[in-house]
């Protein structure tokens, strides 16, 4: 039977108990594996489900899957563990983040032979997202997802701005003219801003993750292929700035909203878009919401969206056993292979197979997007990069600004160079100096 440990926010003290180093063996002489991992809601639902079912099938492995507070304490930990060599046989990861966590000292590498032998390779893989989990010749991060930013809409309200085409799909936008036009046309037939997204509130990143998914359209990155550089383009971060604000000045999106209002805002029913990562798809689905989704759409050349990835990696362990690397290989590839339970949250699949599975194809709308794997750009490589990072938090802050009309564009720029600089002088605290010869972004 499988264990399952929910730690509150404040279970630091519970990391000793949870992560010591112990045998291999569990109950019943079973191989033990412990897992952490740090999803919750219906994430958490789905990841529940398809660790019940893996202990199903392996009834020679004891796992022990653990769920940790998402975030800053998860990493926190997560590193703690790593360090001290006490940490569970794999965890999970958020790509963008593998360069502030020690691959070589606070990670192992994989075992590609025994991945092999279990049917999978790096051929499955988008060849940009798999790179990413490479380091020196070795892999330490295997790819299970990727979590873009995708445009949601509202399917009742898109056919009343005659926005919609044949079998009820989105028609093709083209162009940042063609988007505001369309909010425009959505705001004609309700009265209601055409546009929702978080513009503020505590770690706010969503006008960070906007700024990202826009500027990258146009070929811009923020820092040099190894992370160790600003590398912002002044004149085209200034015009995806100035789009940003015009969206709010201009009353097609709604200036200021937090991240809970701004799905309050699109279940009501009355306007046309949210901008957000996919995960949000079983919100609006519970709800009976009349919705569809699509990738973000190439408003400024390719359709580029910011994105990170979940993955798996293994947490540093002094005497690994060969028992432990067996289970905890099974597990990943199992997971791989069972990735369509993962997609119904809307992630969409790293392990390409998975994404012509009929069973995926048939998930509507998370199937729609994904096209997205092959145009998601992660963070480059730096250890204030990825999800619940420095850098999204301090650079969703500024760039809030923009969006609610506290800032300029052009004092936001400047701002967010100054946080940036400061982020590349400050030691990493894990001390990962660097990715060695790891991919750039995706």
């Amino acid at each position: 039977m499988t264990r399952r440990k929910l730690l509150a926010a404040t279970g630091g003290l519970a990391l000793g108990a949870a992560g010591c180093a112990a045998p291999s063996f569990g109950a019943e002489g079973r191989t033990r594996l412990r897992y952490w991992h740090l999803f919750g809601g219906g994430d958490g639902a789905n990841m529940t489900a398809l660790v019940d079912a893996f202990a199903k099938e392996h009834p020679g492995i004891d796992l022990e899957a653990t769920q940790l507070q998402w975030g800053t304490p998860y990493y926190t930990k997560l590193s703690m563990a790593g360090a001290g060599g006490r940490a569970p046989e794999v965890a999970v990861l958020h790509l963008a983040r593998l360069a502030g966590f020690g691959p070589g000292r606070l990670l192992d590498p994989f075992d590609l032979d025994r991945l092999r032998e279990l049917g999978v390779g790096s051929s499955q893989f988008p060849e940009a997202i798999w790179k990413r989990g490479t380091v020196d010749g070795k892999q330490y991060a295997i790819p299970f997802d990727t979590h873009p930013m995708v445009l949601y809409y509202n399917t009742d309200v898109c056919e009343k701005a005659g926005l919609l085409g044949d079998g009820g799909k989105l028609r093709t936008i083209g162009s940042a003219r063609e988007f505001t036009d369309a909010l425009r046309a959505a705001k004609k037939a309700t009265g209601a801003p055409g546009l929702t997204a978080e513009t503020t509130g505590p770690d706010c990143v969503t006008p960070w993750r906007l700024f990202a998914t826009f500027y990258s359209q146009l070929g811009g990155t923020v820092l040099s292929a190894d992370g160790r550089r600003l590398a912002l383009d002044d004149a085209k971060a200034l015009e995806i700035l100035e789009f940003m604000a015009s969206l709010t000045e201009d009353g097609l999106m709604v200036r200021r909203v937090d991240y809970p209002g701004s799905i309050g805002v699109f279940n009501a029913g009355k306007t046309a878009f949210h901008l957000n990562g996919e995960w949000e798809v079983s919100t609006f689905a519970t709800s009976k919401l009349p919705f569809s989704m699509t990738r973000v759409p190439g408003l400024f050349g390719r359709p580029a969206a910011q994105a990170d990835c979940h993955s798996f990696v293994l947490p540093h362990q002094d005497g690994r056993s060969d028992a432990a690397t067996e289970a905890v290989h099974t597990f990943v590839a199992w997971m791989l292979k069972h990735s369509v339970d993962w997609a119904k949250g809307g992630h969409v699949p790293a392990y390409l197979p998975t994404l012509e599975e009929p069973a995926y194809l048939k998930l509507e709308p998370q199937s729609e997007y994904r096209s997205v794997i092959d145009d998601v750009v992660l963070d480059q490589p730096a250890w204030f990069a990825g999800s619940a990072s420095p850098m999204w938090i301090q650079l969703g802050a500024v760039f809030s600004g923009v969006l609610t009309g506290s800032r300029t564009p052009r004092g936001a720029l400047s701002a967010a160079k100054k946080r940036l600089r400061k982020l590349l002088d400050t030691p990493d605290p894990l001390g990962s100096d660097s990715l060695g010869s790891a991919g750039g972004a995706a």
